[in-house]
């Protein structure tokens, strides 16, 4: 009886204990966030019940497995399984507090200062931060692990002595990736690139939508997702449209004839500014900036307060002047003008006629 009832005690004890905890912690995490709703924090912390909760059982079994008595003949395996599960679930634990601290202090900034360019600053460098830490905890938990096994432990020094050539050939061998990682550490704090800037690269207009240590995610007009590479923001020239503040100035281009209506150009081009919503209302105009011989080139700037609204006021007024053009001043649009050709004179006549001879008319 007695080796029925030990086990069962050891095992139900733990895991009621780890329920009766988990709902506890549960319960002042709640109250805390009902407290304190100013900060995010202690409602993300609640994400984190489930690997607190293993951590607390496999501590518990691992702790009191001994007092079972089961499975007497695999002790030693059963002891190993669960130090694995506990590294695991702890490794995992430390993700979801790191992660629940950078996303309530990010909250926490974001909802202090109101300068879009600043916030998008601190977003990224969170993000990568947090991606930091992840990686970290995961590396150290694999290492862990393996030490817990005697031939891993014994292989140590050996290991730790061939450090350094192994750290040489990874080093060439990963060139690449490792020019990366620290491009993704210059992007971060050196401040070039940003979560949300509006970006030019290789001819492609987008948003970047991901930073991470090794590539980031431009996602263009259209929906379309271009995954490059860090090290190319840093190598590279791009332009980045929310460098220095959100603010756009855009141009629009006409070819009409030179017969265009100029004056009643700008009255029309300002109307059509004033029903646009998305024109700030900073500064218009419109110039002649070029002219050849059957065309003028004229050139509409406009302004609005970032590239969605600067594209919205650049279509609009494309659209609008030139229907207004079609519908009000026909003549001002480009025209191909055409003459009949003239007839090739001929070669000898032409020479006669200079000499002072008259050309010959017929044979004889």
């Amino acid at each position: 009886m007695e080796n029925v009832l030990r086990p069962l005690t050891v095992i139900g004890g733990s895991v009621v204990l780890t329920l009766l905890v988990g709902w506890a912690v549960d319960r002042l995490l709640q109250r805390a966030d009902r407290r304190h709703p100013e900060t995010p924090l202690w409602g993300l912390l609640r994400r984190c019940r489930l690997p607190y909760q293993l951590v607390l059982c496999a501590a518990l079994l691992r702790g009191s497995y001994d007092q079972a008595e089961l499975a007497r003949d695999h002790t030693a395996a059963i002891g190993r399984l669960l130090s694995l599960v506990l590294i695991g679930a702890t490794a995992w634990l430390v993700m979801r507090i790191a992660t629940a601290i950078v996303e309530s202090s990010y909250a926490r900034y974001a909802h202090q200062h109101r300068d879009p360019e600043r916030v998008r600053r601190v977003r990224t460098q969170v993000t990568l931060i947090q991606r930091i830490v992840t990686a970290v905890v995961g590396v150290v938990a694999v290492a862990a692990m393996l030490l817990t096994f005697p031939a891993f432990r014994a292989a140590g020094a050996s290991l730790l002595a061939s450090a350094g050539i192994v750290g040489i050939v990874a080093g060439v061998a990963a060139q690449s990736t490792l020019g990366n990682l620290f491009a993704g550490f210059q992007i971060a704090f050196g401040d070039m690139v940003r979560i949300g800037d509006t970006v030019v690269v290789d001819g492609e207009w987008g948003t970047i939508e991901e930073v991470t240590l090794t590539y980031l995610t431009v996602r263009t007009w259209d929906e379309r997702r271009i995954t490059m590479p860090v090290s190319y923001f840093t190598s590279m020239p791009f332009e980045n449209w929310s460098r220095g503040g959100a603010q756009m100035t855009g141009t629009v281009y006409f070819h009409l004839d030179h017969s265009a209506p100029m004056d009643a150009m700008r009255e029309q081009l300002h109307a059509i500014l004033l029903e646009c919503p998305a024109w700030d209302g900073r500064n218009w105009g419109l110039a002649v900036t070029d002219t050849t011989p059957s065309t003028l080139q004229v050139r509409a700037v406009v302004t609005a307060k970032d590239a969605d609204d600067i594209w919205t006021v650049r279509v609009t007024v494309r659209e609008h002047l030139i229907r207004w053009l079609t519908d009000e001043h026909p003549y001002a649009l480009p025209r191909v003008n055409t003459a009949p050709a003239a007839p090739v004179p001929d070669t000898d006549a032409v020479s006669l006629t200079r000499a002072g001879r008259p050309p010959r008319t017929g044979r004889g």
